[in-house]
């Protein structure tokens, strides 16, 4: 008998970046209790889609509530570009590079990962353990009918990753050669757990909503024959002046990834929308709807339908207490 077959489904959740006490609601929301330090479900199992961690107030719980359930089997979980960031930016560079880091303690990095080295200040040996656990996560799952990766399903990239990690789980040696730009492994790491962006003109910036300046904007994979920039965004803020309606070059033409309507259905975070959850494509999910920044955690309950069902989603508010030590001028959705 199959996984599917055994169980009822799958809940898929969101982005959590620390709000941890709202993803213990809905999780109980969804028909999860404790039971031994664990929240489990009769029939079904949780998978998350990884950023657990880095903005909210509660990132120890989240990782705990996560990782408890992971390893008792009630969940699963793929690799979120903020663990990531955190595994480089707490690991040094080999010796013969030009850095300290893998990944470079700038002002903006330094503010990236601040509010989750605070909150494991005071525990670093739980930091380590956490940090250990990251390496042991996947960058995607392809169970029997559906497929979860953190921002963009590639798949030639997603088979040239198994070619030499069949279980696409990564570690140093791979991490250290992936913050090398223009390494295969940056690009399969890249785009996995960050997506495609393209380049704005020399000079043109995105002003964000939350405070940031941006050259690029992010790019979804999903049209079949886009022709314009306006076709592939996939980000709340506008596209400045009338760039919406310039023509895609060749350049990003080969930036961009595809997954057609007749791939098993997908599931993705990442990309923080906003509003009520809407499906972007009838077989792929979006489940990122920034509980830090908009205040919404969302899952999906998915029980082996091949076409999605936007009634299937389910969200909880993020309370303002839960999202207060974020605000805007500290957030960056990198």
């Amino acid at each position: 008998m199959s996984e599917r077959d055994a169980l009822e489904g799958y809940d898929l959740i969101g982005d959590v970046h620390g709000c941890g006490a709202t993803l213990a609601t809905l999780l109980e929301r969804l028909g999860y209790h404790q039971w031994d330090g664990v929240y489990r479900h009769p029939r079904r199992k949780v998978i998350f889609l990884g950023d657990l961690i880095d903005r909210g107030p509660r990132i120890r719980l989240a990782v705990s509530i996560a990782r408890r359930m992971v390893e008792a089997g009630e969940a699963l979980i793929v690799l979120g570009n903020h663990e990531v960031n955190a595994l480089a930016y707490c690991h040094r560079a080999p010796a013969e590079s030009d850095r300290e880091w893998l990944r470079e303690h700038t002002p903006r990095h330094n503010r990236i990962v601040r509010e989750t080295l605070a909150q494991y200040r005071d525990h670093p040996e739980e930091w380590e353990q956490t940090l250990a656990w990251f390496l042991d996560i996947p960058l995607c799952l392809e169970l029997d009918g559906l497929r979860v990766v953190h921002a963009c399903w590639d798949q030639a990239l997603i088979d040239e990753l198994r070619r030499q990690r069949p279980d696409t789980r990564i570690d140093l040696d791979f991490l250290s050669e992936a913050m090398r730009p223009g390494t295969r492994a940056s690009l399969i790491l890249d785009r996995l757990t960050r997506g495609s962006h393209l380049s704005l003109p020399d000079g043109m910036r995105i002003h964000s909503g939350d405070g940031f300046t941006r050259s690029s904007f992010r790019a979804h994979f999903w049209a079949r024959q886009p022709r314009t920039w306006g076709d592939v965004v996939f980000q709340p803020d506008n596209l400045p002046d009338e760039l919406e309606a310039r023509e895609l070059s060749a350049e990003d033409r080969a930036r961009l990834s595809y997954y057609g309507p007749d791939q098993p259905p997908l599931f993705i975070g990442h990309y923080w929308c906003e509003g009520i959850p809407a499906l972007p494509a009838p077989n792929i999910a979006c489940l990122d709807y920034s509980a830090v920044k908009f205040g919404r955690l969302v899952a999906y309950r998915w029980s082996g339908e091949e076409r999605l069902d936007a009634d299937r989603f389910v969200w909880v508010d993020v309370p303002l207490e839960e999202r207060a030590r974020a605000m805007p001028q500290e957030i960056d959705f990198d």
